[in-house]
């Protein structure tokens, strides 16, 4: 096998000697032009290799100093040119480095570099520039804006869970004032008197229009219902609460159906912070704090 270096000045091979001798014959090189032959460091002229002194009969040296007319069909002297595997390893670091935050993606900056450096000094020898720019940019696009991004939904999510419990702790009211206007409404139709502890939830079901209102978006939602009756006001009068404004007429609990009790019965661990949601006797609902709690009557 055999190297040349062509009229252009550029190096070719290695190629056959049947190959060398078609070129000689093309007149595509001569006597003068310098070979290198496997094994050796040296670069001499053709004329100097004795296997191709019949080749070279009747060139002329006027050849020589022409340089190829078309390319040579040949590789480089280091053989193929192979794609960087290390810009192919910046470029799936950095694209990672999306879905990590920016863990993988400051070694995909460094392969990246690295790789430009030695695709730049490899004459060819490499290819994957473009994919070892895109490396660099993923990489640093990801290193420098999702760390960003993480820190602004870390400020985010506590106003975000915030708005969350407000809003639920809206709909329970809004459940409860449902429950509470049922119940004085099942009053209206039963001689003034509230429904039995036993049955409420069964009694006021036609003024609910379904049982949604029953159930609060934050308990099990395997419960049917998670508010309990106050059973002090069982079968009472709505005329003879002495204080509706603070008489406690509903209020949550774990879940169940009908349930009925006292202020043991109360939803022992809050779903809306430290507060429990209540309606009261008069119709109107709060999610009250513990020192609210203790202002509130039971008895009628």
């Amino acid at each position: 096998m055999y190297k040349i270096i062509g009229g252009d000045q550029k190096e070719y091979g290695p190629i056959s000697a049947d190959q060398l001798r078609q070129w000689v014959a093309a007149n595509r090189v001569n006597a003068e032009t310098k070979v290198q032959e496997a094994g050796s460091a040296d670069w001499r002229p053709l004329a100097e290799f004795a296997e191709f002194a019949d080749a070279l009969e009747g060139c002329t040296a006027s050849a020589a100093a022409a340089p190829p007319t078309r390319p040579l069909p040949s590789s480089p002297a280091s053989g193929e040119v192979k794609r960087s595997r290390m810009a192919v390893a910046s470029l799936v670091l950095g694209i990672l480095g999306v879905f990590t935050l920016g863990l993988t993606a400051l070694v995909g900056l460094v392969l990246g570099i690295l790789a430009q450096v030695r695709i730049s000094g490899s004459r060819g020898r490499l290819s994957g520039s473009g994919t070892a720019t895109a490396g660099i940019v993923v990489s640093a696009v990801a290193l420098v804006l999702l760390p960003v991004m993480a820190i602004l939904a870390g400020m985010l999510l506590p106003a975000l869970a915030s708005a969350k419990t407000k809003s639920q702790s809206i709909m329970c009211m809004s459940n409860m004032k449902q429950l509470a206007l049922g119940l004085r409404m099942y009053a209206d139709d039963n001689k003034d008197q509230f429904p039995q502890g036993a049955n409420w939830c069964d009694a006021i079901q036609p003024y609910l229009g379904g049982g949604q209102a029953l159930k609060c978006f934050s308990g099990d939602p395997n419960q049917r219902a998670h508010y309990g009756f106050n059973a002090s006001l069982a079968g009472t009068k709505v005329s003879q609460i002495q204080s509706p404004a603070q008489t406690v007429l509903v209020f949550e609990i774990e879940g169940g159906w009908n349930v009925s009790g006292g202020p043991e019965t109360l939803l022992k661990k809050p779903w809306h912070g430290r507060a429990v949601g209540l309606a009261f006797a008069d119709g109107h609902s709060e999610i009250a704090n513990p020192p609210r709690l203790q202002t509130m009557r039971w008895e009628p």
